[in-house]
């Protein structure tokens, strides 16, 4: 059974700082690009930050230079670690497995993020 579990969210205020984990289980993790979503109330899900197999990443232009996507394979654990929050930053995050050029693909349950004063 495969699992993916987020955790790390929570209330946090406008300039303030989290760190969101998403464990892996029932996967070859290593063989996986890993993605973190978010879903804000009202809007569309939407890529945050992205990460191959190979550790190369890639960021959305709203989070580029606050956010840091990583990944420990011998862990299983896919991490994003979010500075300088803003109102804007409020969402649920997901985590997001997948196999590039396949329908092989897993999501977590997500974990909220609330940025407020």
């Amino acid at each position: 059974q495969v699992q993916l579990v987020e955790s790390g969210g929570g209330l946090v205020q406008p300039g303030g700082s989290l760190r969101l984990s998403c464990v892996a289980s029932g996967i070859a993790f290593s063989s996986y690009a890993m993605n973190w979503y978010r879903q804000a109330p009202g809007k569309q899900r939407e890529l945050v930050a992205v990460i191959t197999r190979g550790g190369r990443t890639n960021y959305a232009d709203s989070v580029k230079g606050r956010f840091t996507i990583s990944r420990d394979n011998t862990k299983n654990t896919l991490s994003l670690q979010m500075n300088n929050l803003k109102p804007e930053d409020t969402a649920v995050y997901y985590c997001h497995a997948y196999i590039i050029g396949t329908a092989d693909n897993y999501w977590g349950q997500g974990t909220q993020v609330t940025v407020s004063s």
